[in-house]
């Protein structure tokens, strides 16, 4: 996703209400305001199991996943919990008290490192263990490592589509 004219930052909505992936691209703007993702989750169990969640691209810096858990809780990862220069970065960090977790992650001063839920698509068969070799990768920009999970996953193609310019 990294090559000429394809987008740097997005925000988009992937589900799985038939056993189909669906990735729809949300608003410009939608990855600007937090609340606005949270909607774009909707209700808690709406859309059956597993629930969809949100994926957002900042600048190809870091990338957030917000997902309902067990009891519609919002379970939230952050590719590199300290870009807190950037709002949504910060907001995500300060609402779910997400702290950083430096496991396993770069061990130069500039490079960040992941917080959240680093089990947030174990439910889709992407461990912890594997995510978190993605996140901390140090040869990856955001909307790769995104790219690495969507492949992953399965949802790739849709993801591409959704995010072409």
């Amino acid at each position: 996703m990294s090559a000429p004219g394809v987008r740097t930052s997005f925000a988009v909505r992937v589900s799985r209400p038939d056993g189909r992936w669906r990735v729809q691209l949300l608003a410009e703007d939608a990855g600007d305001e937090l609340p606005v993702l949270e909607r774009a989750l909707g209700e808690p169990g709406a859309d059956g199991w597993p629930p969809p969640f949100v994926v957002v691209v900042d600048s190809r810096l870091y990338f957030v996943v917000l997902r309902h858990g067990p009891g519609g809780m919002v379970r939230a990862l952050i590719s590199d919990a300290t870009m807190l220069e950037w709002v949504l970065a910060a907001e995500v960090v300060e609402r779910y008290g997400i702290g950083v977790d430096s496991d396993g992650a770069f061990d130069d001063d500039e490079s960040g490192w992941p917080g959240g839920d680093l089990d947030v698509f174990a439910d889709d068969g992407l461990p912890h263990d594997e995510l978190r070799a993605i996140v901390t990768a140090d040869d990856l920009w955001a909307d790769e490592m995104v790219e690495r999970i969507a492949q992953r996953l399965g949802f790739a193609d849709e993801l591409a589509a959704a995010v072409a310019p």
